[in-house]
């Protein structure tokens, strides 16, 4: 683990507040340089590699505006349900996007999205044995969330996306490879 360096904040503004928000502070460094930083501030997410008990990984065709194309993802979502735990938001996603639940989830790690500038952390589970269920009620997909496509691979190819490039999300780079390592283990 890494010591904590002394940074002092001296100044912290509100830039703006909306899905996420952005503040920009104005930081004194140990060497006593003064610096500003653009911090957005954005809640913690949960995201689930779906497994089958064929072996098969489900993930989602998902458009991505900032990416202006579709991509390959595992099912995720913020933790924005006040009280809820990151393991009942896990299967709530999966309810919601993929209409699936699974038996049980297993943690696979908890990472920092963009240490350099966000706040955000994701909890990743391994969830095994899909089954379809309803989407939870009151819950009505909109703008992309209401254009998904599931898509089926095997473990195997799934890495193999990883690998050549085609799968190229974080969130999901991470739960695959460290599923694939968690059935290898």
């Amino acid at each position: 683990m890494a010591t904590r360096a002394w940074f002092e904040t001296l100044d912290s503004r509100e830039v703006h507040a909306g899905y996420s928000r952005v503040r920009v502070d104005t930081v004194r460094t140990p060497d006593g340089d003064t610096v500003e930083r653009e911090v957005v501030e954005h809640d913690d997410a949960v995201a689930v590699v779906p497994l089958t008990d064929g072996g098969e990984v489900l993930l989602l065709r998902q458009y991505r505006h900032a990416l202006g194309r579709y991509i390959l993802e595992i099912p995720a979502g913020k933790l924005d349900v006040v009280g809820e735990e990151a393991d009942a938001a896990a299967h709530r996603e999966l309810a919601e996007e993929m209409h699936v639940a699974v038996r049980g989830l297993e943690p696979l790690t908890v990472f920092v999205n963009s240490a350099g500038w966000a706040t955000e952390h994701t909890h990743v589970y391994l969830g095994r044995g899909t089954s379809p269920v309803a989407a939870p009620d009151g819950f009505e997909p909109k703008a992309e969330e209401a254009h998904l496509e599931v898509v089926s691979l095997p473990v195997a190819a799934a890495v193999e996306a990883v690998l050549d490039g085609t799968i190229v999300d974080a969130k999901t780079v991470i739960g695959i490879l460290l599923t694939d390592r968690q059935l290898q283990g």
